[in-house]
């Protein structure tokens, strides 16, 4: 049976998190927007329930969690939301980073089609963002800072808490594109700085289709945000729409076992990433992005000699991997964070990137490392 080792890309439903489904899909299966009866009553309260649970894992209040469609709206709706506040206000300074997920590059460039200045800063062979480079780049007229958590395709977490110290004495929104990170690095998205943050219940063993943005109060009010779709006025009048509760509620489970058993999945990753390690040493991986601030369930690596669309084919069946995001594997353009990083097209192209998770099973690889061996020029 193939193992699967791309839970970056998405991960599989914990066991709970299918039964809250399941249970809100077959029974429970009432309208939230229509509480006039017990099934629209309990669909209501099983979706503040689930936006409490949320918000915990971030220290937000219940009502800055809007629930989207992923981690994808939610950055939309956070970096394009705040344009017409940007342009009434002639703040059109935009600021994000090289290595930021194509949720978020994308949006930069239609900001600065409507006439923004978006300024990526560079990142350097670590994949992390030196803080002396935002502070450089800020500037009064600056709107807007974007910097994700957690890379997708590093696993490198980014200095939050230094970012937050720069940011203190500046009216600049924060976003934060926390699609990789949430519930699994907790600290560094509950710094109260942070005006906006991006997540997805796909990545942390909820179903696809449902994530939400963090909106944190500040003096009281919430960003100025407009929104992307009109009609029904559902959260906060932010996203309309009927509202999935089964979805919804399997998230809410998931950011709850998320939060309670974080310490136990971390020392989980933390054993499988050992044995990786050990099991793939003879083969000389260089290992991409600084390894002292890398997630444990991660890791990306290039295998000289050995071309990365070539060892994922020869690997069906053993282990199944990817060598970039999963919004860009099917172009065969180079990983643009990796590039963005400063590395040679060799190393780009044979980089592969490896994610796994606390329900991931025991893999061969002693199997691995031969078939790896095996297409190595000698």
């Amino acid at each position: 049976m193939t193992v699967y080792l791309d839970c970056n890309a998405t991960t599989p439903l914990e066991p709970a998190v299918m039964a809250v489904v399941t249970r809100f899909m077959e029974r429970d299966y009432g309208n939230a927007a229509s509480p006039i009866h017990d099934f629209g009553v309990f669909a209501r309260l099983a979706v503040e329930h689930a936006r409490g649970q949320v918000a915990e894992v971030v220290a937000a209040r219940r009502d800055e969690v809007i629930f989207t469609s992923g981690a994808t709206e939610a950055d939309n709706l956070a970096l394009l939301g705040l344009a017409d506040h940007g342009l009434a206000r002639e703040r059109r300074h935009v600021i994000g980073t090289a290595v930021e997920h194509k949720a978020v590059l994308e949006p930069l460039e239609e900001l600065a089609r409507r006439g923004f200045q978006v300024e990526l800063l560079p990142v350097g062979a670590s994949g992390r963002l030196d803080p002396d480079r935002l502070r450089a780049a800020l500037r009064p007229d600056t709107l807007l800072v974007s910097t994700m958590h957690v890379n997708n395709e590093t696993g490198v977490v980014q200095p939050l808490a230094e970012l937050a110290e720069i940011l203190a004495g500046h009216g600049a929104y924060w976003h934060v594109d926390a699609a990789q990170g949430f519930g699994k690095e907790i600290d560094g998205l509950r710094n109260p700085r942070i005006d906006l943050i991006a997540v997805s219940g796909h990545k942390i063993y909820a179903p696809k289709g449902v994530g939400a943005l963090i909106a944190r109060k500040r003096d009281r009010a919430f960003p100025p945000l407009r929104p992307l779709m009109l009609g029904g006025g559902q959260e906060q009048g932010l996203r309309p729409g009927t509202l999935p509760v089964p979805l919804i509620a399997g998230f809410g489970e998931a950011a709850k076992l998320a939060l309670r058993t974080h310490e136990a999945r971390s020392a989980a990753n933390r054993a499988f990433r050992e044995k990786l390690l050990a099991a793939l040493a003879p083969l000389e991986p260089t290992l991409n992005g600084d390894q002292e601030h890398v997630l444990p369930h991660a890791m990306n690596l290039s295998l000289a000699g050995i071309e990365a669309d070539r060892a994922i084919t020869a690997l069906k069946g053993v282990i199944a991997v990817s060598s970039t995001s999963a919004c860009t594997s099917h172009t065969r353009a180079p990983s643009h964070v990796l590039t963005a990083m400063g590395f040679t097209p060799e190393r780009v192209e044979t980089s592969l990137r490896l994610s796994w998770c606390h329900l991931t099973p025991a893999v061969d690889w002693d199997e691995v490392v031969s078939i790896l061996r095996g297409l190595r020029a000698p």
